[in-house]
């Protein structure tokens, strides 16, 4: 599917970039697969040094696998750092993520062009930085959003270096064998700006271009290790099976039903299912299960974290199993500061863009930033909400829109408009 739009030829090379950058672990339905630390997830990562370097940022890797464009125009001056994260979910779309990091190389270009234009009385109050955060997605190692929680100090590197993926890889060698395993500790941030696709119907709906994210859902994500009792599929009677993966169906149902008795206000799931031995003629002994549960609304979550427990007690007696329990991950509702909102308000106006305040449903890296400096967090929209899929698309006019967006706020935030207090006009 292609916008046909005339573009200035800024706007058309960062189009023409998202093509190329979409060639790097692309899928044959128009997707991508580049799983963290993957063979295609280091190939764009040399791609996007190249790119960076090209406009005189030096690139370095962190020692968990984070990447920085750095640029240093005030030197000794912290950073402004911008961008998401390329790494992907398996046969995912081209924009999530890996817009954000686009999008944010490119106003880094933009503003580093503007200052170079302006001489010495046009130059920034911050530097800035462009990060490619490891591993958001999750998908091959467990916790998501890896690299900004070691960044953040919300991960012990080593443990996230110890973590291993099916296979039994780890990341620190994931990372060596990519060649993005650095020594760098990460620049001292003093703001952070991230854009994203929302992954979700609301903005398209409403006519809406750019989201203004004041706040994240809170999340409970659980592993459960369901344990049975291998048997003949054929010869034993089923009243004295011991049924692992009943079990784990059992549980797969009660989120559902959980979700449905609190509409509109709790998401769940289960997203991802291990089953041993996974034989067609043995009654699995145990299944392994990953479950959140997702809410804007913390005394409702916390309601259906006690339903969920109440249901798995009662699904081991049914099922004749027992249900080993591990907390995997979680997040309280935290607003983005409201100032940082107010900024990327006054600027979607100044630029003529409708937008509008909402949630982000899912995580971010964003979402640990904002514990530690303000951040200001995007969203364009979805076509038709999909995500997580081959088919996730956004138009060009909408992404180099949020482009346009970002750059302005990266630039406001370069100028200190945040720690002034007041909002700088439009840059021409």
């Amino acid at each position: 599917m292609t916008t046909h739009s005339t573009f200035s030829t800024r706007d058309a090379a960062f189009v023409r970039d998202f093509h190329i950058m979409s060639e790097f672990g692309a899928t044959e339905n128009g997707g991508v697969e580049r799983q963290a630390a993957s063979v295609p997830d280091g190939q764009q990562r040399e791609w996007l040094t190249g790119l960076l370097e090209a406009k005189g940022f030096t690139v370095r890797f962190d020692r968990a696998g984070n990447q920085w464009g750095l640029y240093e125009a005030v030197p000794g001056a912290p950073f402004v750092v911008v961008g998401s994260h390329m790494d992907s979910q398996p046969t995912a779309g081209r924009y999530d993520g890996a817009y954000g990091v686009l999008a944010a190389a490119h106003a880094a270009f933009r503003l580093v062009e503007q200052w170079a234009a302006a001489g010495s009385a046009g130059q920034p109050r911050f530097n800035i930085a462009v990060v490619n955060w490891f591993n958001e997605e999750g998908s091959r190692f467990k916790p998501s959003m890896m690299g900004s929680s070691v960044y953040t100090g919300k991960l012990e590197l080593e443990t996230a270096l110890a973590t291993t993926d099916a296979a039994g890889v780890s990341v620190r060698e994931a990372l060596d064998a990519i060649g993005c395993r650095g020594s760098y500790e990460g620049p001292e941030a003093a703001y952070c700006a991230e854009i994203h696709i929302e992954q979700g119907r609301s903005m398209e709906r409403e006519g809406i271009t750019i989201g203004l994210v004041n706040s994240n859902w809170a999340a409970n994500k659980y592993e459960f290790v369901v344990h049975g009792e291998q048997a003949h599929t054929g010869s034993t009677v089923i009243a004295d099976r011991k049924d692992a993966l009943l079990g784990a169906s059992m549980m797969v149902v009660a989120a559902r039903e959980l979700a449905d008795s609190f509409p509109g206000v709790l998401h769940t799931s289960v997203g991802q299912l291990n089953v041993y031995p996974n034989s067609p003629v043995v009654v699995p002994s145990r299944v392994s299960l990953l479950l959140d549960l997702r809410s804007a609304d913390e005394a409702v979550l916390a309601q259906a974290d006690a339903l969920l427990h109440e249901r798995i007690a009662g699904i081991e007696r049914l099922a004749n199993v027992t249900v080993e329990r591990h907390h995997a991950h979680s997040w309280p509702v935290t607003p983005y500061q409201p100032e940082g909102v107010e900024l990327a308000a006054k600027v979607a106006a100044d630029l003529g863009l409708a937008n509008k305040p909402v949630m982000t449903l899912a995580g971010h890296d964003s979402t640990n930033m904002k514990d530690l400096v303000p951040t200001v967090m995007l969203f364009v929209p979805s076509v038709d909400g999909i995500s997580h899929n081959e088919h996730e698309y956004t138009t060009d006019e909408d992404i180099v829109a949020g482009l346009t967006m970002l750059t302005e706020v990266a630039n406001r935030l370069c100028n200190g408009d945040l720690a002034d207090g007041a909002a700088a006009p439009v840059s021409a």
